[in-house]
Parts: C-alpha cells; structure tokens; sequence
C-alpha cells in the first residue's frame, strides 16, 4: 500500500513544482491582467487616461513600473513617474497582506494646475460615474444605513498607511508643483532617503518669486505603528495659504508624532504631539497686527470606540508659559425612531495657578488691549459644555474665573479703568471710525446718569440686561439659553450679552472685529467687573451715553432730541418703553413703525411687558402699567423726516 502511495505524492510535487514554474513565468502577465482590469475600471468612473511602458515582477515579490503616466480627460497631465520599485514582503504576501519593504523610485512629478474654473485635479471632488458593473448594484434593493465604526475605520486607514510605510527606500527627484494661472508653488526634494525607518532630507520651496529651503528628519516606525518628523527653517514661510486664504504664517520649527498604542475591534488609542516654536500668523479677520506665538504645544491621547472619539484629560496644552488638560468626548448616539445624533462634551479645569501665566502667555497681537498687562495673584478655572444635539434643552454650559489674591500691577497698552473718569469714546461702523466725543461734562450732549428718568434706565435694564447691579459681568443661564436658542435655528439668532460686555465691547473693542474678540472681552470684563476698576453705576452712565440710537444718534441726549424734540428728563412712560426697544436694531428704528408714523400694533405685546417689569420694581404702579398706550408715542424729532420724504 505504501509502494502505490509514493509514486501518487511524487506526481502530486512534481504539479506543483510546475505549476509553481508557470505560475512564476507568467507573473508578470497575471500582474498586467489584473492592473489593465483596475486601471480600465479607474479611468471609466474617473475620467482619467492611465498609461505605462512597462510593468513587471522582478524576482519572487518585487513589483516594477515605468513610464507611468496620469492624465485627466482634456487636462493637463496630473501624474508621471520614470521608474518605481516595490519589494513586498513575500510571507506577507503568501497569508493574504501587501507589506512593504523598500522602496526605489525616480523623477516623479506631479501637477496640480487651474486655469480660470478648470483644473486637472476637480475629478477628485466630483462623484465617479457609473459603470456597467455599477448598474446591477444599482438595480438592487437598498441596504439599510448602518452607523459607522470610527474605530474600525480608523484601524483600517493606519494599518493600511503603516503597511505601506518602507523600512528602506530611495526616492530620487521629486517634483510637486500647484499652479493658478499666473501663480505657482513648487517643491523639490532631490534626494529622500530611508534607511532602516529613519530619514532626512531637504527640500526647496518655491512660491512665485519666494524661494526657501527646508530640511527635515524623523523616523517611521511601522512595526511599533509610530511616524514622527520635524520641519526646521529659519523663519519658514508656508506656502499656498497666502493665495488661497489670505493668511501670512511663518514658523522656525514643527515637530509631529503619531503612535497608535492599541487597536482592537472595541478601542483604538492614538498617541502624539505637534509642537510649534516662533509662529507667527497674520489674517486681517484674526487681527489686525501680526499674531507672535513663541512656543506651542499639543501633547493628546485620543481614544478612539466604534461610536465616536475623546480627547483624554491626560492630554496637554502648552503655549508659552500657560499649561492646561482639556477633555473632549464626541459620540454618535441613536434616538428611539433611528435617526443618530452626535453628543458633544468638552471640558477645561485648571486649579489655582499664578496669574501672570495667563497674561502673559497671550499671544502677542491677538489681545492689543492686554498686552503688557502685569499682574500678581492666582487664578483658577472651570468651563463645561455638554450638548446632546438631540435634544438642545438638555444643553449644560459653566464657566468660572476665580482670583486669589489677585491684583493688578501695571496696565499695558490700554489703561482698562478709564471708564471711572472722562473719557474720549470713538464710535465705530465696519471698523471704521465715524464719530469721536467725550464722555463725561465737556460733553453737551453728556447726561449724568442722576438726570436720566429711572423709567428709562429700568426699561433700558429690563430690555437687555435686569440683573446688571447684581451680576459679575456675565450671566451663564442668559449664554445658555442663547446657545439653545441658536442650536435650533442654526443661526447666531440670539445673544446672551450683559450691558458690561456690550459696553466693554464697544469701549475697548469697537475696531477689532475678529475671532478671539470674544476671549479678549470676556478676560476685560472679568478684570473690570472684579477688580471693580470703574463702578457699577458709572459704568451705567457711559452705556447710556455712548448707546446707538439711530443713524450717526449716540446716547440718550441725542436719542430724546432726535425722536422726540425733548431733553431726557421730559420722556414720557411711552416714549422710555420705545427707546428700550430700538436698542438692539436702531438702524431699523423705522420698521417699528407704520407710514403714517404711528406704532404698529406688533409693538403692544412688548410694551405690556415692560411695563409690568417696571411695575414689579415699583418705578411705577400697576394702574400706570395698565394704562399704557402705544399710540401716545408720536415722533417730534427730525426722525419725522424719515417718513415725510416717503
């Protein structure tokens, strides 16, 4: 029996040595069968003509090609490359994976070009057309959306980038250039080189007539799924942003790392730090001067699950001498009818640190009114905001300044108790300068806030701010349901401003209409509102001074005359109600009112509920309140002029 069973496993090996032999012989033609099949199907769904001289195995798993070519129908050639050389590993392969191990490739070149609205690249952000082996997948029944997996996704896209990543590789002659029009980037590199998972190489930037040189190391580790580099140059100047978003940064050295720490099918962890020294940005939007960072750092751990990803507490935040650990948590949830939803919690503690911390590591350029700000004492910080999108009045939002022995030493650029005496105020429309006057006796028009009727100061407070006297500058409850309110809309329907965060706003900030406004506010109210650098009632008085309250009509004085031909003290109830009102939009004062002149009757609604404000607080009684008649109110003022010429 055993004589009969060799001859058979003897004839079994010899089929497949020769097949092995056949199979060996005719890898390259197997190679081209599937690439010719991909590429076909590459070029019908995306409208490109690939083409190549030559593709071939060498040896048992080295893949090589040359004279490859990528050009876009009726476009300017996107891809060519002389000669490329995989060499992937062989027992990888054998199990079913594309591991590579070097890597040798010359003169690549790639062209991103545009002239006017066509572009060589636009084929990336179009949807692919179909094809013929699209249509039967067309034609069938629609699958039900299932949820994404994050974390499975994002395993996928790291084991395929560290699968990729050579240990050892030669790249010689590397051109990447992007061209509009007449303007142009251009990188070099003439050399890249890996060896055993480290690299270093310079390169040339060119952007129209600004030629650099950079160098950069670093290492990539796919076997302990790590990448790290560092871009060094003095002063490095980034090119492509200035053209296509109008911002001017330059840096003298960044560093990026990435770890991934574990995957599994439940939990992927991704380790890293971007480090940034000497940045300096410049974007009119930002600020109007030179934004200066001299050190900035991230240091996170992300954790990433199937339904969404966190920021762990764990992770730092450095620029300059200020640290913190933000938390950051966003998750996809499903309602009881299916529809997913994304629920976002973000949260920032910083126990009792030294003050001068804060001011002094705010970027130069960002906050001009700060600048130079001396202080001594501590501080800490809290802030929370918990926003399930499902379900917006569930929305948590905390925020906590506190000092400790805090003083101020020296103000900086801008003297921020000025407010307490007379001042010059400056109004602004579109950051320009319109009108410039004094707030205090120098004034004509200034009215002292013991002038002013209490029925349009408590109308005025009960219109914008009730809780002003007793409140230190913000109202969280007010921003929440601010934010609520926009969260429906989905607009900035509605703010949650305080009188001292319009006054410092418009005091201080009037000409500086960029992002970090809001930080730099809230920061001078907090100053101001603790250190009580100007009081509460003086504080009051210039708000009601300085108030727009029409066309080029600043403060009460103005507004009395301008509608009513009164001085303040003569307003009566109804005319106080009106002014309240017209705070918010005064430049639309006329939509308040019908072409004859008269109030709408819209306005009735609003007027009943101020006035049982003011009844409430005993500025008048409630006879008086029932009693209110909007058609008392009867344009006198040259806002008469405004309906006549009609």
């Amino acid at each position: 029996m055993e004589r009969q069973k060799r001859p058979k496993a003897v004839i079994l090996l010899g089929l497949l040595f020769l097949l092995a032999i056949i199979g060996y012989a005719l890898r390259g033609c197997l190679l081209r069968s599937v690439a010719d099949r991909r590429i076909a199907r590459l070029e019908q769904r995306y409208g490109l003509n690939i083409g190549y001289t030559d593709l071939g195995m060498k040896g048992l798993s080295t893949v090589s090609v040359s004279g490859l070519t990528v050009v876009p129908d009726e476009r300017d050639t996107l891809l060519s490359l002389q000669s490329l050389d995989v060499d992937l590993s062989l027992w990888m392969l054998l199990r079913g994976h594309v591991y590579v191990e070097s890597v040798q490739m010359d003169s690549l070149l790639l062209r991103f070009t545009k002239h006017d609205s066509v572009a060589n690249y636009d084929f990336l952000f179009l949807p692919p057309r179909p094809t013929e082996t699209d249509a039967p997948a067309a034609q069938s029944t629609k699958q039900p959306d299932t949820p994404t997996d994050y974390c499975l996704r994002t395993n996928r896209l790291l084991g395929l980038l560290f699968n990729l990543l050579p240990g050892n590789a030669e790249l010689t002659r590397l051109h990447i250039t992007e061209q509009k029009n007449s303007n142009f980037v251009a990188l070099h590199i003439p050399r890249f080189s890996i060896h055993q998972h480290r690299f270093r190489s310079s390169l040339s930037i060119r952007e129209d007539s600004l030629s650099q040189q950079w160098t950069t190391e670093g290492e990539l580790n796919p076997s302990e799924h790590r990448i790290h580099a560092t871009l060094r140059a003095p002063q490095l100047t980034v090119p492509y942003i200035r053209r296509r978003f109008g911002i001017e940064a330059t840096f003298d050295s960044l560093t990026c790392s990435l770890q991934q720490e574990l995957a599994d099918n439940s939990h992927s962890i991704l380790c890293g730090q971007a480090e940034v020294g000497g940045l300096h940005v410049y974007h009119r939007r930002l600020s109007p001067e030179v934004i200066n960072l001299d050190h900035g750092l991230l240091d996170f751990r992300l954790n990433i699950h199937p339904h969404g990803a966190e920021l762990d507490s764990s992770s730092l935040v450095r620029f300059n001498a200020l640290e913190f650990h933000p938390y950051l948590r966003a998750e996809r949830t499903q309602d009881d009818e299916g529809h997913r939803h994304w629920h976002l919690t973000a949260s920032v503690s910083k126990p009792w640190f030294p003050s001068d911390e804060l001011f002094s590591s705010l970027p130069k350029g960002l906050f001009s009114n700060l600048e130079g700000l001396r202080t001594d004492g501590q501080l800490c910080y809290h802030g929370l905001l918990d926003v399930d999108f499902a379900c917006p009045d569930s929305l948590r939002l905390e925020s906590s300044l506190k000092g400790k022995d805090f003083r101020i030493l020296a103000y900086g650029q801008t003297n921020l108790g000025k407010m307490s005496e007379e001042f010059e105020y400056t109004a602004y429309e579109d950051g320009v300068p319109v009108r410039t006057f004094p707030i205090g006796p120098s004034w004509n028009h200034f009215t002292p806030l013991d002038e002013i009727p209490a029925r349009l100061q408590m109308s005025v407070m009960q219109s914008e701010d009730g809780a002003f006297f007793y409140h230190q500058g913000f109202l969280p409850d007010a921003m929440r349901e601010a934010l609520i309110q926009d969260l429906k809309e989905h607009r900035f329907a509605r703010g949650g401003s305080t009188i001292s965060m319009q006054l410092v706003k418009n005091v201080f900030l009037n000409r500086n209409k960029n992002i970090a406004r809001k930080l730099e506010e809230a920061l001078i109210v907090w100053l101001i509102e603790t250190e009580h650098l100007t009081s509460k009632q003086r504080m009051y008085e210039v708000y009601l001074n300085i108030a727009e309250w029409g066309p080029m009509v600043y403060g009460i004085h103005e507004a009395a005359e301008f509608y009513f031909d009164k001085r303040p003290s003569q307003l009566s109830l109804e005319e106080c109600i009106y002014l309240a009102s017209i705070i918010p939009r005064p430049k639309h004062f006329k939509y308040s009112f019908t072409p004859a002149g008269t109030l709408r009757e819209s306005q009735e609604g609003y007027f009943r509920l101020i006035a049982g404000r003011l009844a409430q607080k005993g500025i008048i009684t409630e006879e008086q309140a029932s009693q209110v008649d909007i058609s008392r109110v009867r344009l006198k003022g040259a806002a008469r002029a405004y309906f006549e010429t009609e």
